[in-house]
């Protein structure tokens, strides 16, 4: 088992390099099942959730290497349809292959996913979608067994704009014969990222970033190289780091447009956020007021994922800011681990209040989920004395080194590997 043992107190300065997009790259490997052809895919970070996504492309036969940020995959000669019931349970984003291996194999067979508990995410959205384009599904013992010996293109109106779902879609729509819209489609960048990934591959998909894409299916799709798009989220996570701690730091690689909501609730706080096209500079004394109310929101609204270190950010200075979490219903199980450093927070259904604390002092601390993992880190680096964390296999599935990256920023923290 590892931990993180953080000695708090210390403000950040330095230049950050972004890493690849977690919820981009993802879909991007699941899109690499479509290609007859070897896909060589740069800025991929190393998490265990993209080790779980090469495990499953290697179950269905493609051969995958990585070196250094690079990660190469072969599908050419896929041999299987079905996804273990392990690798599954591993990560929440596993559905997402269920749409590719269909187009690619006429046929699926995989378990229900597993990943973060954040309430229920059902993925009826998806099935009934993947239905409607002409396969059929079947849940039998916890597994759906799925076959699509032909996937016809039609209109999708998407009852949520739910990305995974959107995904699911397009993967699939690929290989349907004529044209398949969905309405109501989810408008994150990854959306976007996918829609040029899938595009250098050959297919012909239009609309991404807006709610209708549309996707022009049965044309043969090659290898490509491609560079994954920053990681917002983890651009945002280092932005709160900054702002909590205190100091000065630069991100670089990232698009500001697509952080603004979080810029503006820390420029609220009292930090002094400045942009340009590709790189964004956060500076804070480290104690920080309010903000107006937090709403998180489908893009481009306030993102669920920033909600947890936007909190923990605050919880130290002083000001009343209210979080209101519209996306998942059990998005906040950090609330607790906070309260026990010292976080004045009261919690009503989905409605947080964070009344700042003059100061929060170190503890030990366990992760719940992968934001949440995330907001405790940047509480502990503003914290008096050290802090444990553990349950590390969450923040591992979408930070990349993150020891690494805060101890070149000036943070005192270590990874330590208990027997």
């Amino acid at each position: 088992m590892a931990i993180d043992r953080i000695t708090g107190g210390r403000p950040l300065f330095g230049t950050v390099e972004v890493q690849g997009a977690k919820n981009s790259v993802l879909p991007i490997l699941a899109a690499t099942v479509l290609a007859r052809g070897e896909c060589v895919l740069r800025r991929c970070p190393d998490l265990s959730d993209v080790r779980a996504s090469a495990a499953i492309l290697r179950q269905l036969g493609a051969k995958v290497h990585r070196e250094g940020d690079t990660l190469t995959v072969d599908a050419s000669c896929l041999t299987g349809s079905e996804v273990s019931d392990q690798l599954m349970r591993e990560m929440r984003s596993s559905v997402i292959f269920l749409g590719g291996i269909l187009a690619r194999q006429g046929e699926a067979v995989m378990s229900f996913p597993g990943g973060c508990e954040l309430g229920p995410r059902p993925i009826d959205l998806h099935l009934k979608a993947l239905r409607a384009l002409g396969a059929y599904i079947q849940e039998e013992g916890g597994a759906l067994v799925c076959s699509a010996p032909a996937l016809t293109g039609c209109e999708i109106t998407l009852a949520l704009p739910s990305v995974g779902a959107t995904e699911n879609i397009m993967l699939a729509a690929t290989a349907a014969k004529g044209t398949t819209l969905i309405v109501g489609a989810a408008r994150e960048p990854e959306i976007i990222d996918l829609q040029n990934f899938l595009n250098a591959m050959g297919a012909q998909v239009r609309g991404a970033g807006s709610s209708v894409i549309a996707i022009e299916g049965g044309r043969p799709l090659h290898g490509v190289e491609y560079t994954v798009m920053p990681d917002r989220i983890v651009a945002a996570t280092w932005m709160c780091a900054a702002a909590a701690a205190g100091g000065d730091v630069e991100l670089c690689g990232v698009d500001y447009r697509q952080l603004s909501t979080v810029s503006a609730a820390l420029t609220e706080a009292g930090c002094t956020v400045t942009s340009t096209a590709e790189r964004v500079r956060i500076q804070s004394a480290g104690h920080l007021g309010g903000a107006r109310m937090v709403r998180t929101a489908p893009y481009p609204g306030f993102p669920t994922d920033a909600q947890a270190p936007v909190m923990a950010a605050l919880a130290k200075g002083c000001g009343v800011t209210v979080f209101v979490e519209n996306m998942f219903e059990a998005r906040y199980r950090h609330v607790d681990e906070l309260v026990r450093m010292g976080a004045d927070i009261r919690v009503e259904g989905r409605v947080a209040v964070v009344t700042g604390v003059p100061r929060l002092s170190g503890a030990k601390l366990m992760c719940t989920d992968l934001r949440g993992g995330a907001a405790l880190l940047v509480a502990a680096l503003s914290a008096d004395g050290e802090s444990i964390l553990e349950g590390l296999h969450h923040l591992d599935r979408g930070y990349e080194r993150p020891e690494e990256t805060l101890r070149a920023l000036g943070a005192q923290v270590e990874r330590i590997e208990e027997s």
